[in-house]
């Protein structure tokens, strides 16, 4: 009996078709067209070629924002992954406690990135903030308002705060996920606690950590808002990040053209670290 095929069902993804060509290509298409014109208002603009981007690429704003980035991004990965995953470890798995812990741990990942910023604004304050006010009475000269180092401290420490708990989740996840018979063979065998992580847990942890790494290597990329309202870029450009040279391109100098060669720039570097992010974790964990 030939079987007859339903394609009904097209149907209702195509509106989600159309929802991503309008919020993504579309968007995506006008800034390649701005990146490749001079532009003076909306009814003159000149063919330019390449010429944005051979301009971008020598820009040393977007050289040192570059550099600054993936010192951030790879910073704050090397903090809340084995954080993560510590947490994870010592949350617990069962009762009331296990759903009040997860209510207690999920709370930093609500708020938005502009509230934090301006959470950490006040924490950090010498004079009022409980955070720089503390650091300065044990006679340490805390300011971050002033100071790159304790600027560029205040944005890491701001970040692992706001982002680890997802990183935790993620890994609490994946820890429930691994059957008890797992861990009674681990006790017959009188394995110890660190065997049992690395042989056990970890191994069974490898999905979930390619999934968090990317989405908070992804995330930090991006970063905008906490720096933002925390030191505006500052002090200096200790704290400026690539969003943040691009929209002091886009709105601060309304230079459209140069801001939409390096936003497909911007783009395309995140895509590429992403690939080979998720293409060597994914090696590393077929290898084991």
């Amino acid at each position: 009996m030939h079987k007859v095929e339903n394609n009904k069902a097209w149907w209702l993804v195509l509106p989600v078709f159309l929802l991503v060509a309008f919020s993504a290509v579309i968007p995506l298409m006008t800034v390649v067209n701005y990146s490749v014109q001079d532009i003076f208002d909306q009814n003159n603009a000149y063919f330019v070629g390449a010429e944005w981007y051979r301009e971008i690429l020598q820009d040393k704003r977007l050289q040192d924002s570059l550099v600054r980035q993936f010192i951030y991004s790879f910073t704050v990965l090397a903090i809340e992954i084995p954080l993560g995953i510590a947490i994870a470890l010592m949350m617990p798995k069962k009762g009331v406690m296990a759903s009040a812990t997860l209510i207690i741990v999920a709370i930093p990942l609500l708020v938005p990135g502009n509230v934090v910023g301006t959470i950490w604004k006040i924490f950090g304050r010498a004079d009022v903030g409980l955070f720089g006010w503390g650091l300065n009475s044990l006679g340490i000269d805390y300011n971050y308002a002033a100071n790159p180092f304790d600027a560029w401290f205040t944005v890491v420490l701001m970040d692992v705060w706001h982002w680890t708990p997802l990183v935790a989740l993620l890994c609490y996840s994946g820890l429930r996920a691994i059957p008890e018979a797992f861990y009674q063979a681990a006790a017959i065998d009188r394995a110890s606690k660190w065997a049992v992580f690395r042989y056990i847990q970890l191994p069974r942890l490898k999905n979930v950590l390619v999934i968090g790494t990317l989405l908070r290597f992804m995330d930090s990329f991006m970063i905008y808002s906490e720096p933002f309202v925390l030191t505006g870029g500052g002090p200096g450009n200790s704290t400026t990040f690539l969003s943040q040279t691009l929209t002091k391109m886009a709105i601060g100098q309304f230079d459209l053209g140069p801001a939409a060669a390096f936003s497909l720039v911007y783009f395309l570097i995140v895509l590429l670290v992403s690939w080979l992010f998720f293409t060597t974790i994914s090696e590393m964990a077929k290898d084991k």
